[in-house]
C-alpha cells in the first residue's frame, strides 16, 4: 500500500479521508515574532490549534495539506505538538514563498552567481523529502512554489525550477501558489514541465479565486488540478461567485480536477483580529463543510464528485506514482549542499 508522510509519521493511503490541499497551520515568520509579537503565547496558540482541528476532525475532515514553508513561517516543531494531539493528518510541505526575490542566504550562492555552485536549493528540498524538516523527522510530503502578479522574477523561477527539478526525481505532487487574474498558472505550467514534472501532480492553487472559464479550462486541459481554494475570502471573490464557478466546471466535466480548500490558518502574523474583521470575517476551516458541500449538493452535485474534489483526487496528488521513489534516494548530508568554504 502506498505510504504517506505526515508530521505525526507515515500512514497509509487508505487512512487520508477527506482533505483539505491549501491550508496553514500556523504562518509565523520567526524573527518578526521574537521582535515584535510581545503578546505571543506558545502554549495559547497550541492549545487553540489543537481546538480548532479537533473541531475540523468532527466536521468531516481528515486530511490537511499545510502549505507553509520557507519564506512563509515554518516552524515545524510548533506544528508537531498539534499533530500529536489531533485526529487530523497534517501533510507538511517543502519550498520557498516569494513573490520576487529569494533572501541574502540564497542571493550570492548558486549557479552562475558569486559563489558558483549547484543550486542549494535543490538539496535543501530534498534534504526536507528523505531526511527531514530542520532537526525533526517529519518528511515533507508535496513541495510548494509561487508565481504571483510580479511574474517570473529571477527569484520565482530560481525556486520553481528548483522545485520542478525535485518533484520530477522523487514524484511528490507540486502546489504552485498562482495569481488567476495574470494567468500565472500558464507560466508555471511551461516552467515546470521543462523541468520534467507530469503537469497532472500540479494544483494552480488559488484558481478559484477567478471566474474565467476559459482560462480555468486551458490550464485543466493542460492536465493541472485547479485550486478552488480559498473559501470564505469573499474580499477576492464572493463565495457565490466561487460557487457557481466549481458547479460550471463541472457541468462541462471538470469535476475531476478540482480539489476545495480555505487557506486558512489558525495563527498568521499577516492580520491581526481588528484586520481579520475587514479582510474577511467568518474566513476559516470551516466553509468547505459547512457551506460549499451544501451548496453543491442543494444544486444536485452527486456525492461521487463530492468525493473526487475531497478525497480522491488529493489521495492521487499525494500518493508518488513510483510509490516511494523518494525512500531510494539517498539521505542529504550538511546544512544546504553547499561546500565548507562557501557556507563559510
Amino acid at each position: 500500500m502506498d505510504r504517506i508522510e505526515t508530521v505525526a509519521g507515515s500512514i497509509g493511503a487508505d487512512q487520508l479521508g477527506a482533505v483539505l490541499t491549501h491550508e496553514h497551520v500556523f504562518v509565523v515568520q520567526e524573527d518578526f515574532r521574537l521582535n515584535y509579537l510581545r503578546d505571543w503565547d506558545e502554549d495559547a496558540e497550541v492549545e487553540h490549534a489543537v481546538a480548532t482541528l479537533s473541531r475540523l476532525k468532527s466536521a468531516g475532515i481528515d486530511t490537511i495539506m499545510d502549505v507553509s514553508v520557507l519564506g512563509i513561517g515554518r516552524n515545524i516543531e510548533r506544528v508537531a505538538k498539534v499533530a500529536e494531539r489531533v485526529d487530523v493528518n497534517i501533510v507538511a510541505a517543502t519550498g520557498f514563498f516569494t513573490f520576487n526575490d529569494l533572501p541574502f542566504q540564497m542571493h550570492y550562492t548558486g549557479p552562475a552567481l558569486g559563489f558558483d555552485v549547484p543550486e542549494p536549493l535543490d538539496a535543501m528540498f530534498l534534504r526536507d523529502i528523505t531526511d527531514g524538516i530542520g532537526a525533526t523527522s517529519v518528511k515533507a510530503g508535496f513541495l510548494v512554489c509561487v508565481i504571483e502578479a510580479e511574474g517570473l522574477t529571477v527569484g520565482v523561477e530560481r525556486v520553481m525550477r528548483s522545485v520542478g527539478r525535485v518533484a520530477a526525481q522523487t514524484g511528490l505532487a507540486v502546489v504552485v501558489h498562482t495569481n488567476p487574474h495574470t494567468q500565472s498558472g500558464l507560466i508555471a505550467q511551461r516552467v515546470l514541465a521543462e523541468e520534467g514534472v507530469d503537469l497532472t501532480r500540479v494544483i494552480l492553487a488559488h484558481s478559484g479565486d477567478s471566474t474565467d472559464l476559459d482560462y480555468l479550462m486551458r490550464v485543466a486541459d493542460a492536465g493541472s488540478v485547479l485550486g478552488m481554494d480559498r473559501f470564505g475570502l469573499d474580499l477576492l471573490l464572493p463565495h457565490a461567485d466561487r460557487v457557481d464557478t466549481v458547479l460550471a466546471l463541472i457541468d462541462r466535466g471538470y469535476g475531476d480536477r478540482m480539489v476545495l480548500s480555505q487557506d486558512a490558518f489558525c495563527f498568521s502574523d499577516w492580520f491581526d483580529q481588528k484586520a481579520m474583521n475587514v479582510v474577511a470575517d467568518g474566513w476559516d476551516y470551516f466553509q468547505v463543510t459547512g457551506r460549499v458541500i451544501p451548496d453543491l449538493r442543494a444544486h444536485g452535485v452527486s456525492e461521487a464528485v463530492i468525493s473526487t474534489m475531497l478525497q480522491d483526487g488529493p489521495s492521487r496528488l499525494l500518493c508518488p506514482p513510483h510509490a516511494s521513489l523518494a525512500d531510494q534516494i539517498p539521505p542529504i548530508s550538511g546544512n544546504t549542499g553547499l561546500s565548507p568554504e562557501t557556507r563559510a
